[in-house]
């Protein structure tokens, strides 16, 4: 690294400039090694490629490979539970994308359109004029017990915490929210300076820690919480129930990444491992839950406040909408996770086997809110895989109003998915808290590079949305997407994805496939009965 590479060439410039004086042939040498040498400096000051600044010379031959690999290399593949391809996100795109480079592809798609699993979207013979579109799509977030409503973009940052992702990771992030007018979601961490420093609009996430607004023992404080979420950049708030990468489970922060000053914010011991308690101690029912949601709401000023949920039993979110009717108070907003959400450290299990994917979990909780009638309360936030613009046509047609991003987010700002979130030894600087790895992430560079990928990634939305005949959002529906479902089958996501009438669900009409989870949806306990 940095060091290592100074203090090598060094001693090996001055031993061959040496030798060079009682053998004319080592001056060869030696001024093979001032141009290596020449080369590692250059990479340490430049500022746009992290690698080369932290592995000076040898963080040239990532480059290099890149260049030798075939395109194709460089997606990575969302497939579905059998293994099988449903799309490939080209994650050289992404990078095109922030860097302002050439997004184009040669020789047609790359994808087997003929595959079980393929999805497409519906254009219009009469498609409508971009330009005569509304190019940055924003959605109000605050229904009637909010006081201080939010207009959010379309696309935002999805939670990550600082402590799993660096300061500078967090100030690229948070800035170029700030240039991009986007929302940056602060993760259950807490919230810290580098959060702060760039005026970037925050959505605050309170999770099973408490972290930031916790007592000594570990408890929700509602002073600190009022203190912090009046802050101006914190614009909404969300209580974090269930996380898609490892529902059920709780947080961890290694001791490693768990600093003097990561423990100053999250109010915690220092150097130790952290695991978040699976479930919320400041409720214990659902009626409970949204009491505290309301509590959150008139502690913070009157800002909207959601919460964020992997769907897993049904009845206990149906369980949640009942105690919502009941008391008459009702989330600004629900973020819904799904189970292929990333996460830098989970235990194998939890990531591939437990909770709903966010399809199958959007497809649910827009249904229920509707057939209910109270969807018109409550903003719905999809967060599982947002890459393209393709991904958020696709949950705007299932029900969400906006999506939240994290992957593609990091890869905008440099990860390389090497794979070593959990180890403290990510060589982008983005996953760890190590300073010899995070020197190289400049966060001036990479602030542009993130507002770059949104903006890009909303303009596409934008045209896919005017190629499709359209030119509000409101008017994209299930029956837009298409999924084959064998080689001479294709069937629309309104076939495969039922939509319900709204307040369909009164007056006792519920819907066969449904009548379980009623029956087992109780808002004064958590778990269910299997009532039949």
């Amino acid at each position: 690294m940095r060091k290592q590479f100074v203090v090598i060439s060094s001693i090996a410039l001055i031993a061959t400039l040496c030798l060079g004086f009682l053998d004319p042939n080592w001056f060869v040498v030696f001024f093979v090694l001032a141009v290596v040498t020449w080369m590692g400096y250059v990479d340490m000051y430049q500022k746009k490629h992290t690698v080369r600044r932290i592995y000076p010379v040898l963080g040239r031959l990532r480059y290099f490979m890149e260049e030798l690999r075939p395109k194709i290399y460089q997606y990575f593949v969302e497939s579905d539970i059998d293994g099988r391809p449903i799309h490939r996100v080209d994650r050289s795109t992404i990078y095109q994308r922030a860097k302002k480079e050439l997004e184009t592809i040669p020789f047609g798609t790359q994808l087997d359109v003929y595959a079980e699993g393929y999805e497409w979207m519906c254009h219009s013979i009469s498609p409508k004029d971009f330009d005569q579109l509304n190019h940055n799509p924003r959605v109000l977030f605050g229904n009637k017990d909010c006081k201080q409503p939010y207009s959010a973009s379309i696309l935002n940052i999805s939670a990550m915490s600082y402590g799993s992702l660096s300061s500078q990771a967090v100030e690229s992030m948070n800035a170029g929210a700030k240039i991009g007018g986007f929302a940056h979601n602060t993760g259950e961490g807490g919230l810290s300076d580098y959060h702060l420093k760039h005026g970037g609009d925050l959505i605050w996430q309170i999770g099973t820690g408490y972290f930031g607004c916790r007592d000594e023992n570990g408890k929700f404080n509602p002073d600190l919480f009022a203190e912090k979420a009046k802050i101006p950049n914190v614009k909404m708030i969300e209580l974090k129930i269930s996380q898609g990468a490892k529902p059920g489970h709780g947080g961890i922060l290694p001791a490693s990444k768990n600093t003097e000053e990561i423990a100053k914010i999250r109010h915690i011991k220092p150097h130790t491992k952290v695991a978040s308690p699976p479930y919320h101690s400041a409720f214990s029912t659902p009626i409970e839950m949204v009491k505290f949601i309301q509590k959150l709401r008139e502690l913070s000023g009157g800002k909207p406040v959601g919460f964020k949920l992997c769907i897993g039993h049904k009845s206990e979110f149906i369980a949640i909408c009942k105690a919502m009717i009941e008391l008459d108070v009702y989330p600004d907003f629900i973020t819904v996770d799904g189970g292929e959400g990333g996460t830098g450290a989970a235990p194998q299990e939890f990531s591939n086997y437990v909770g709903a994917p966010m399809i199958d979990g959007l497809d649910f909780v827009h249904n229920i809110l509707n057939g209910l009638d109270i969807r018109k309360h409550i903003r719905i936030i999809a967060s599982g895989k947002i890459t393209t613009g393709f991904h958020i046509a696709r949950a705007i047609a299932l029900g969400a109003d906006t999506c939240n991003s994290a992957r593609a987010m990091m890869i905008a700002i440099g990860c390389i998915q090497a794979l070593l979130c959990n180890t403290n030894r990510c060589p982008t600087g983005i996953a760890t808290q190590d300073p010899k790895l995070t020197v190289g992430l400049v966060v001036d560079d990479k602030k542009h590079r993130l507002a770059n990928y949104h903006a890009g990634t909303v303009h596409s939305f934008v045209e896919l949305l005017g190629a499709s005949g359209l030119d509000e959002m409101k008017n994209l529906t299930r029956s837009h997407i298409y999924r084959r479902i064998s080689l001479n089958e294709m069937l629309t996501y309104e076939e495969i994805f039922p939509s319900v009438k709204v307040g369909s669900m009164l007056h006792g009409n519920i819907p066969e496939k449904y009548k379980l989870d009623f029956a087992n949806a109780d808002m004064n306990s958590w778990g269910i009965k299997f009532t039949n």
